[in-house]
């Protein structure tokens, strides 16, 4: 058999050998492959079941090539069976003893199918039938319907006409190149997960290397996680206190990088107790659910709430864990600690208001990055802080961008060791001043390993940032060109019909493909339209609930706005673009609705909330808008 590391298989043969092959035979590998202490009798018997009735239908087929629980790591899930014949690749997803073709079972094999086609290599140029096998079914008629990517619409059969149903859809499809399974399979497999997706496969301690790619000149997520654990262990050794920024454009994959140190050093150094801290609450919200869903689900947790109880210790809201430590006298358990979208973090007026206010401390008198290095500095030995940085994302008052991070190292924290990458002096990073003016004296060392150049969220097209940034920049001869270079690959629909928006949404997705509308918080007239972004969404909730609840996003009724989706992303976005953000004759404008009618805003500060509120909405969607 060929080998569980190349194949990504419990079991994998030619179609030949399999049915030369004992029943017992096969399911003892498998048996053998599968951790033992989850597999119960069900799965033994589901197995047993599967074996017999593809070795009674392959008979016919005599060629070819079968997988057995192929590992989709992007998902977090296996295929229960691939067959390659005739260069066709056949992904079956069995439901043993179920008499219906339920619809989310459908859902399922797409989604497979559709990750091998846009990640796996070998599957590029292939025709891939998705089949869902319910054993007790009746038969239903194979009417082979092909999308332009070459995946046919969900053929459904039972136990009875699998080779018929194979024998027909190779009738029907001109003859494709021949594929040898052995070398289809080992071929590179290149996935990019949604930031929910990588977080549930780190934490079910897949490595980074299996969830991410590294074409298109973006560092590589693991380069970048390897140069940080070496700051790591240097502070350790020589008992120092660090700081690094890591830089990056829209999706290319920060939060990514974060967890996965978060990750990396949980579970190999529990001692640091690393914890990876956001201000971004919906986001926390969504990672946590999401999380603890999927450790119930995969019987690592015995409830919910426990399941909930690991992981808010791993990730957490930066606003709790300040204020956990007001208290001067305690000393963090945390050595390393992320924080995700570090330019967010709060100014010395806004922090104080809030003190004043809900704590009852007068005279607070520090920045919220001040703070948290005043924080981890009371460590009498070592720690390192990870601050994850976008540009152009401040989209609220009171978030003080990297200016304060700098003033507070260079005022009150001279002996840190301080790590940047060398795009801070971009002016997108920084809102004032030069680097060297802040950090004057300081041990400041440059890492282009620090920076992660291109956006891998919209996998179908990596420079659709650069477009978004050209059109919030009103650079319209530079977004013209730009969008030649990917509207094959990743539509742009345009409408002023709500509702031929949401068609346009349903139409696109397939399987679970995730999508949802979107506005900015200022967007107040798209109420008449049935949007009301003042009404608060319940981020979990929307995110990742199904298709049957009226709260997802599924439904296209709750928008969502740049507070809620900041971190995230969806397949496919409708973006509702009201009033608030205008262009003009050569120019943008930028209002906000106050009483009856709309007004112009004249604060530089506020008129860069309202660009990056639209440059957050236009970078959302992986796949296309509307």
């Amino acid at each position: 058999m060929i080998s569980i590391k190349t194949m990504r298989a419990y079991y994998s043969e030619s179609i030949q050998s399999f049915l030369n092959s004992s029943p017992e035979s096969v399911l003892g590998i498998l048996s053998r492959q599968h951790s033992i202490s989850d597999l119960d009798i069900l799965q033994r018997n589901a197995w047993h079941e599967q074996i017999c009735i593809l070795q009674d239908q392959l008979k016919p087929l005599g060629e070819g090539w079968i997988a057995f629980e192929f590992s989709i790591p992007r998902m977090g899930k296996r295929v229960d069976n691939i067959i390659v014949y005739k260069g066709i690749i056949f992904v079956i997803e069995f439901k043993v003893g179920t008499p219906k073709y339920e619809a989310h079972s459908q859902d399922q094999v797409i989604d497979y199918a559709l990750d091998l086609k846009n990640f796996h290599e070998g599957s590029h140029s292939a025709k891939i039938i998705p089949i869902l096998l319910a054993t007790e079914a009746s038969s239903s008629p194979t009417q082979l319907s092909w999308d332009s990517d070459g995946i046919a619409e969900v053929v459904r059969c039972n136990k009875h006409n699998l080779a018929t149903v194979i024998a027909n859809i190779t009738k029907q499809t001109p003859p494709q190149r021949e594929l040898n399974g052995t070398h289809w399979a080992s071929t590179s497999y290149k996935p990019t997960p949604t930031i929910i997706e990588a977080a549930q496969a780190l934490y079910q301690d897949h490595n980074v290397q299996e969830i991410s790619r590294s074409e298109g000149g973006a560092q590589n997520l693991s380069i970048t996680g390897e140069y940080l654990s070496r700051v790591i262990e240097k502070a350790k050794i020589e008992n120092h206190k660090a700081i690094c920024f890591v830089t990056g454009v829209p999706g290319a994959g920060k939060t990514l990088a974060g967890l996965n140190l978060a990750t990396l050093r949980a579970r190999s150094h529990e001692e640091e107790h690393a914890v990876f801290l956001s201000g971004n609450g919906p986001l926390v919200e969504v990672l946590r659910e999401a999380l603890a869903r999927d450790s119930k689900d995969q019987g690592r947790a015995k409830s919910k709430c426990e399941a909930l109880r690991e992981v808010k210790s791993f990730v957490q809201n930066i606003h709790h864990f300040r204020d956990e430590y007001v208290d001067e006298r305690l000393v963090p358990i945390e050595k390393v600690v992320v924080f995700d979208e570090a330019q967010r973090a709060w100014d010395e007026p806004h922090v104080s208001k809030f003190m004043k206010e809900r704590k009852g401390i007068a005279n607070f008198g520090k920045s919220e990055p001040e703070f948290l290095v005043s924080v981890m500095d009371r460590h009498d030995d070592w720690c390192v802080i990870v601050c994850l940085v976008g540009g152009g994302q401040e989209i609220n008052s009171g978030e003080a961008g990297l200016s304060e991070w700098f003033k507070a190292l260079g005022k009150s924290f001279p002996d840190w060791k301080v790590y940047t990458s060398p795009i801070l002096e971009n002016g997108d990073y920084q809102w004032d001043g030069n680097l060297g003016d802040y950090l004057k004296g300081m041990d400041v060392t440059q890492a282009e390993e620090l920076h992660l150049a291109v956006s891998v969220r919209s996998y179908r097209a990596e420079r659709v940032s650069e477009f978004v940034g050209a059109i919030i920049d009103g650079d319209i001869e530079r977004a013209r060109t730009l969008y030649e270079t990917f509207k094959d690959q990743y539509p742009i629909h345009i409408t002023r019909d709500i509702n031929e928006a949401r068609e346009w949404l349903r139409s696109k997705a397939r399987g679970t493909e995730r999508y949802g509308l979107v506005a900015s918080s200022g967007a107040y007239r798209l109420k008449p339209d049935g949007l009301n972004v003042k009404e608060k969404l319940q981020a979990p909730i929307w995110f990742l609930n199904g298709k049957d609840d009226v709260r997802s996003s599924y439904y296209l009724e709750d928008v969502a706005t740049e507070f809620d989706v900041q971190g995230l992303e969806l397949d496919w976005v409708g973006v509702c673009w009201d009033a608030d953000f205008r262009f003009g004759e050569n120019d943008w404008s930028f209002h906000q609705f106050r009483g009856t009618h709309w007004q112009n805003v004249k604060s530089l500060t506020d008129r860069r909330y309202i660009a990056n509120a639209y440059r957050v909405l236009l970078t959302r969607a992986r796949q296309g808008m509307v």
